[in-house]
Formats: C-alpha cells, sequence, structure tokens
C-alpha cells in the first residue's frame, strides 16, 4: 500500500507522474557572499486516483522568502478577471469581500474597491470569497485551507477560486511549475468536484491565457452550471488531467527544456556572446539545475525586485542584479524564465535590442 495520502481526499491511491529527485529551495534565494552548497529536497508529483487532484506528497520544511515585484502580467490578469466577473452580474453594488491569504503579493481588493466592495469587517461573512492570489494552493491541509475561506461566504456569496490549471501544466510540458511550497496543482473537474463536496456549485468558468491556461471559477450555494462550466470539465478530461499515463509525459518534459537551455547557453558563448538571463523565478531553479547551467556561462539573472538584488540562483550559484547591470553588460542573448513577461519586458527594455540583443523565452533554442 502506498505511503502517500491525498492531501484533499485522503485516499492512497496514485502514481507519481514526475520525479525531479532532489532540488534546491525554490522560493529562497541565498546572499551571494553564502557560497553553499544548498540544502537539496526532494520534489516529486502525485496523481490522486480517487479525486484527481495533482499534488507534492513530500512535507519537507523548505525555506522561503517574501515574494518581490509582481509582474505587470498578473496585474492585468487580474483586472481581467475582476471585469469577467462583473460582466456575470456576480458583484452586487457595494458589496463586502474577504480576500484569502497568499505569499504571492498582489490583491483583488483595489479592482474590487473601484467597483464599489469594501473589506468584511473582523469574522463577517462576505458578498464574495476569493482566494487571494494562487494561495490556496500553498496548503498543506488542503481541506482546512478551503473550509477556512468557506467560513467567511454569506449564504448567497460568491467565490471566486482562480488557479494556473493541471490541463496547461500537461499541455505546454510545464514541469518547473511545480515547485516547493506549491502543495496543491488543480484541475477544473477536480476543483468543481471539491467545491461540490462543500455544497457549491460552480456556475461559471472563464479562462485566461497567462502561465499558458489559467481558469476562474465562481461557486454559489444553490443554483446550476452553466455551460462554460462542462465546456472546460470536458476540455480537461480529455487533455488527460485525471490520466497518470498522460500526466507522466511531464516527466520526458523535463529533458527536452533542460536540453534546450543547455544548448542555447552553449550556442551564445560559442559564438563570442554573453548571455544573461531575466526573472529569477522560482520556476528558474530547477530549470538551471537540471540544465547543469552556473555563472561561468549564464553569467546573471536580472530581475526587478530589489529585494533579490545582491542574492544568488540557489542550486546554481548565479548572481541576481538590476534590470541596469544587465543593459550596461549588453548580452547577446537574455533567456527569459517567465515567457508571459516577454511583451513587458520589451517594453521596459528596449535597449537590449537596440545594441542587438535578443530575448529567448526559456525552453526555446536559437
Amino acid at each position: 500500500m502506498s505511503s502517500i495520502v491525498c492531501r484533499w481526499c485522503g485516499g492512497d491511491r496514485g502514481e507519481l507522474v514526475l520525479d525531479l529527485g532532489s532540488q534546491p529551495a525554490s522560493e529562497y534565494f541565498p546572499p551571494i557572499t553564502e557560497p553553499g552548497p544548498d540544502p537539496l529536497y526532494p520534489l516529486r508529483l502525485w496523481l490522486c486516483a480517487g479525486c484527481g487532484l495533482a499534488q507534492l506528497p513530500d512535507d519537507d520544511e523548505v525555506p522561503e522568502q517574501p515574494e518581490g515585484i509582481e509582474p505587470r502580467a498578473l496585474t492585468d490578469q487580474r483586472r481581467d478577471a475582476v471585469a469577467a466577473v462583473a460582466a456575470a452580474g456576480l458583484l452586487p453594488a457595494g458589496g463586502t469581500v474577504v480576500e484569502g491569504p497568499t505569499p504571492h503579493g498582489g490583491s483583488w481588493l483595489p479592482e474590487l474597491a473601484d467597483r464599489g466592495f469594501h473589506p468584511a469587517g473582523p469574522g463577517a461573512r462576505a458578498d464574495v470569497v476569493v482566494d487571494g492570489s494562487f494561495g490556496l494552493m500553498h496548503a498543506r491541509d488542503q481541506p482546512a485551507a478551503l473550509d477556512g475561506l468557506l467560513a467567511r461566504l454569506a449564504d448567497d456569496g460568491v467565490f471566486l477560486f482562480q488557479f494556473h490549471t493541471f490541463a496547461a501544466i500537461l499541455r505546454h510540458g510545464q514541469w518547473n511549475a511545480v515547485r516547493h511550497g506549491h502543495f496543491a496543482y488543480y484541475s477544473t473537474p477536480t476543483a468543481v468536484a471539491m467545491l461540490a463536496e462543500r455544497g457549491l456549485t460552480v456556475t461559471d468558468a472563464w479562462t485566461f491565457p497567462l502561465y499558458g491556461g489559467t481558469v476562474l471559477l465562481a461557486a454559489r450555494r444553490g443554483g446550476s452550471a452553466g455551460p462554460s462550466v462542462a465546456e472546460v470539465v470536458d476540455a480537461e478530461l480529455t487533455g488527460g488531467v485525471h490520466d497518470p499515463v498522460r500526466a507522466g509525459a511531464l516527466q520526458e518534459s523535463v529533458g527536452t527544456s533542460a536540453t534546450a537551455l543547455r544548448e542555447t547557453v552553449d550556442a551564445a558563448v560559442a559564438s563570442g556572446g554573453r548571455v544573461m538571463g531575466y526573472s529569477a523565478a522560482s520556476r528558474a531553479v530547477a530549470l538551471l539545475h537540471m540544465a547543469g547551467v552556473g555563472p561561468d556561462t549564464l553569467t546573471a539573472v536580472a530581475d526587478a525586485s530589489p529585494a533579490k538584488h545582491g542574492c544568488r540562483m540557489p542550486g546554481s550559484g548565479i548572481p541576481v542584479v538590476p534590470p541596469a547591470d544587465l543593459l550596461a553588460a549588453e548580452p547577446g542573448v537574455v533567456v527569459l524564465f517567465v515567457p508571459d513577461l516577454m511583451d513587458e519586458v520589451r517594453r521596459a527594455l528596449p535597449e537590449v535590442e537596440a545594441a542587438g540583443g535578443r530575448w529567448v523565452p526559456a525552453g526555446t533554442t536559437v
């Protein structure tokens, strides 16, 4: 019998669909003055055969740091999400809101305040409860975390739940979206079933392009599911979100993207160019570690967050520097570790291309 127990349903039937071995802590960036070696922790993904929740089966206490500056792509995503919910008539004028905790920074409250919402008082129930910016996935105890949010929901209130869907992770081979501290990876059929167990009906579903596929669900007590819900659920089931064989293809994606990064860096260095990175994101940590790329070839990773300057990427030891240092270095290739930021960084840093440099999304080759 498996020793793994599902974080939602408590079942022990399931399969490991991804095993990255031991990896550095993906949310902790040590000072550059600390040479390491950095501690390593197991990083695996298990798919529950009972409820379909993809999850980390390991509970290691991994160090984390507060999140840095939120990318514009996330801010824009929240704006679009609030606009979609408002267009569906689910935001009552002058309503109250409770937002769940998140370590990612950013908040739905300013967008909702612009539409007349104000925070509910301490312990009060609210017209709208929203899972903070991808907050619920950080909970080791999934039932306790969800129940804590739903306890604040008024009887006729709306719960808003947004997540980077497991369907997109599979579709795009985004194995490095799996990282320490992110314990749950929801698909839409699994999320709909989770909420149904708590007496909520998902009435509306929206999809957005962020991270290759982000889903927003609106759920209420009573009511009925609209056609948008069945459409997303059916598409994701067809995409294999509950199929361990289909999910196991993530393991193959590891070598493909790690090799692509290695080839990109080696080719640029061989041609005499300087290679740097942009965005010291947690998803870059395992990719750099698996590719065996270090500061001897990729000299630095620039990031807009001052909190990360003077630090280094865990595991690989690559320094994290301000964007100004990247511009001064005039690299021939800049590897972008969060491809969603491409339009944003090209607008913010036109000097890269003006000097003859190229932006390359991580996982592709030049």
